[in-house]
């Protein structure tokens, strides 16, 4: 990881970025639900979900929203910082070892009505498989500090 410093006014709609992907494996799924507590038999009952219609374990979607978000985290920008997420989507399964990657793409830039000295960056968040279909989109939503109020405060 390196450290980039980018202000609000240096993020243009429509950039792209897109990660390698990763693997979710059994490891994976079974830390996740000892950490939640989510033990609903979808996600560990191997035996069970034969008699389900996806057949087969499917990973939880919040394992799969932090692990793509997680995967998204290369560069710490230090003059930017999560806001939230809007707009979570679980589109389809995810199944121990399918392998995921992520797109996230710079789609809205807008004020902070609150605190001027910072902007709203929304980045679109597109989950896939690696059959190329979408598994969780979501946006996330960043606060980021404007560079007019760093040189105010640099002079």
């Amino acid at each position: 990881m390196k450290i980039v410093s980018r202000h609000f006014e240096e993020y243009e709609i429509g950039e792209t970025r897109t990660t390698l992907g990763r693997t979710i494996t059994e490891a994976d799924v079974v830390l996740h639900a000892g950490q939640t507590g989510d033990f609903y038999p979808h996600h560990i009952d191997a035996e069970w979900v034969k008699t389900q219609p996806f057949g087969r374990r499917i990973a939880h979607g919040t394992l799969i929203l932090s692990v793509g978000v997680g995967m998204t985290a290369g560069d710490i920008n230090p003059l930017a910082f999560s806001y939230g997420y809007d707009r979570i989507r679980f589109v389809r399964p995810v199944h121990i070892g399918d392998t995921i990657t992520v797109t996230a793409t710079i789609a809205a830039k807008r004020d902070d009505p609150k605190r001027p000295a910072q902007g709203f960056v929304d980045e679109e968040v597109a989950v896939t498989n690696q059959h190329g279909d979408v598994v969780l989109v979501l946006t996330h939503v960043y606060s980021i500090e404007r560079a007019e109020v760093a040189d105010v405060a640099d002079s």
